[in-house]
């Protein structure tokens, strides 16, 4: 029993507190996991693409602090990238000497998670272009009589990259596009195609589903309401709800499905005729509405994870 008003008050505000943080943590959980694309892990991963390595490193400190995002290993994953290559910065060395050991041990740390399969495949393109900048930081090390940091960067690349490939990190592969074969579009899918290509430009949007801005799969919803179809909202749900396909059958204005090592994350539209090289038209989260040669992309071909469809 609460035995003066001054208790009472207290007490109100304690559960008032309660409350309202209860709140803010079903909020996050919503936004986290309502749309398919997690935001702070897009940021992450088109920040480290420009080189902003110290930026990334710090924003994926502050998501490893907050238990929200404990559901996926790509802020240590990135945050083992980063350290990989400041480490590389003689003077970002002297004030964190321990940033190679760091990294590696992060790095071992994602590959020994649960996930961990699925995430470095997914990103295999950053993992390769790492492993080929590491392979020449150590040459130099070596040629300039750093012996102790030769070993230790050595050691480490042994035990991380062991058997991780090389790949054509230029983002373009030397396969030969597949022979064409005769086109089986209806003019459903050619009117639904030549809508799509009207938005190419506009800006990525996070939950964007209109003109004024797209994410992936709002721009997919809006432009296969076009044809009458309405989709769910989130990409994954797109994926699951939608009529599975094999490579060989997708058409034009089928959908193509990415992940990123943590569930279905991205979503396209297959522009190309059926036998022709991959192309898709989709929301890019750093270029907006762009078409993109999926087959001339390693980046893009190691996250592929289904094909599927809602047009008859």
């Amino acid at each position: 029993m609460l035995k003066s008003r001054t208790e009472f008050f207290s007490y109100f505000v304690v559960m008032k507190k309660s409350f309202r943080n209860l709140l803010m943590v079903i909020f996050l959980l919503i936004s986290a996991h309502s749309f398919a694309q997690v935001p702070e892990f897009d940021r992450l991963e088109m920040l480290y693409a420009q080189h902003h390595y110290k930026l990334v490193y710090r924003k994926a400190n502050r998501l490893l602090d907050q238990p929200d995002y404990d559901f996926s290993q790509i802020p240590t994953f990135y945050k083992s990238l980063s350290l990989f290559q400041l480490a590389q910065n003689k003077h970002w060395l002297l004030r964190k000497p321990g940033a190679m050991k760091e990294a590696g041990e992060l790095f071992a740390q994602v590959r020994k998670s649960a996930d961990g399969y699925k995430v470095l495949t997914a990103h295999m393109f950053e993992v390769s272009a790492l492993k080929k900048d590491l392979v020449a930081y150590a040459e130099d090390l070596k040629r300039t009589g750093e012996n102790k940091k030769f070993e230790e960067l050595n050691e480490i690349m042994l035990s991380m990259f062991d058997d991780i490939k090389e790949i054509d990190t230029d983002g373009m592969n030397n396969n030969q596009p597949k022979p064409f074969r005769s086109p089986a579009s209806t003019p459903e899918r050619e009117e639904l195609v030549a809508y799509a290509k009207q938005f190419l430009g506009v800006p990525y949007v996070w939950a964007g589903d209109d003109p004024k801005g797209f994410d992936c799969s709002g721009f997919i919803s809006f432009v296969y309401r076009k044809s009458g179809k309405e989709l769910p909202r989130r990409a994954v749900d797109q994926y699951n709800g939608s009529r599975k396909l094999k490579e060989k059958t997708v058409e034009k204005g089928d959908l193509i499905f990415f992940d990123n090592g943590s569930g279905i994350s991205h979503v396209g539209m297959i522009i190309s005729h059926k036998g022709e090289s991959l192309v898709m038209i989709h929301a890019s989260s750093s270029k907006g509405i762009v078409i993109t040669d999926i087959e001339s992309s390693d980046y893009w071909m190691k996250r592929i994870a289904g094909y599927g469809t809602f047009l008859d």
